[in-house]
């Protein structure tokens, strides 16, 4: 539970988390989800025919962190790469619709825009089921010149806000040199930098907060990670390694453990959700820290209120946002 001073009240909290201006920097996703419900099973393969119901679009990878941060009210700027196509127009658009600044977005000519698209089959009895997802996406990674021009664009976003967000789907863009780049930058100017990890962890040493998931961690360690007296040696081990302000270890259904070099151990528990899809939890997680972080409340506070708000996204289906008033529910709770 979080012990909240009247200076944390549910309306401070949130009008702080507004106030911050994030800078999000990731491989972006046009997510195409394509609904229908099934009739009868097909005689070509075991598999259900569906009759076709409706499509959506939703912006994905990066942007849905960025998405997230805007829905909280505070200022969410991109930068990433889409093809010079009309599903990157379309992702464009869709995160002008949501308050995202796209402006450090670069077109590139020699790649497609990422599309990931999800066939779900619809029930009114259960939730809703993915059947089979393709995906659309070049995972070379970028050039010299796409990573110059993209430098240039954060050099002169760096300076007017208060974080920066490397959300790394591992899809090409963030290189060692370009993750270097962005180091140097928020070093210089003193912003925040957290990073989403996704595996590739030693590119980020040194960042001022480091997510992975527990898989994550234990292949990079070369070790299991199980009982809580090995996380904590995993965390120490992280700590040491990566040089990281703060590192975390997410667990799944058993919550977070976190350390930090003026942070001591500590394990907070997942809240508790009948999930329907656990697609974008990590994203609205690692918003929801990083504008925590950068309004200055404690980390174990900001996690708690990550945690609350990823346990919210998951009850719906797909990436999802969670709302300033949904939030509040969470702090006059305690997040519990």
């Amino acid at each position: 539970m979080i012990k909240l001073s009247g200076m944390h009240s549910a309306e401070a909290v949130l009008d702080s988390l507004a106030r911050q201006r994030v800078l999000v920097v990731g491989d972006v996703f046009l997510d195409e989800y394509i609904f229908g419900h099934a009739t009868r099973l097909s005689r070509e393969a075991p598999i259900p025919v569906l009759e076709f119901d409706r499509r959506t679009y939703i912006p994905g990878g990066a942007a849905n962190p960025a998405n997230n941060i805007a829905a909280l009210g505070a200022k969410a700027l991109l930068c990433s790469v889409v093809g010079a196509d009309a599903e990157g127009k379309q992702l464009l658009e869709l995160l002008g619709t949501a308050g995202v600044e796209p402006s450090a977005v670069l077109a590139d000519l020699g790649r497609p825009t990422t599309v990931k698209t999800r066939i779900i089959s619809e029930s009114s009895l259960r939730f809703s089921q993915q059947l089979a997802r393709i995906d659309r996406i070049d995972r070379q990674p970028i050039g010299a010149d796409s990573t110059a021009a993209l430098v240039e664009r954060i050099a002169a976003c760096v300076p007017l806000v208060d974080a920066v967000l490397c959300s790394d789907y591992l899809s090409g863009l963030l290189t060692p040199p370009f993750v270097s780049r962005i180091s140097e930058l928020c070093a210089r100017h003193g912003v925040l930098l957290t990073v989403d990890a996704q595996g590739e962890l030693t590119k980020y040493r040194g960042a001022g907060l480091l997510r992975c998931n527990n898989d994550e961690a234990a292949a990079y360690l070369g070790r299991t990670i199980t009982t809580e007296d090995e996380y904590q040696r995993a965390l120490c081990d992280l700590l040491e390694m990566l040089e990281p302000e703060l590192m975390i270890v997410t667990r799944g259904r058993d919550g977070l453990s976190m350390q930090g070099r003026n942070q001591p151990y500590s394990h907070l528990p997942a809240h508790r959700v009948e999930a329907a899809d656990t697609t974008g939890a990590g994203d609205t997680f690692i918003a929801v820290m990083t504008l925590a972080l950068a309004a200055k409340l404690d980390p174990e506070t900001a996690a708690y209120l990550a945690n609350y708000a990823a346990g919210l996204v998951v009850r719906r289906l797909g990436n999802a946002v969670v709302t300033p008033a949904e939030l509040a529910g969470g702090i006059r709770d305690g997040c519990g």
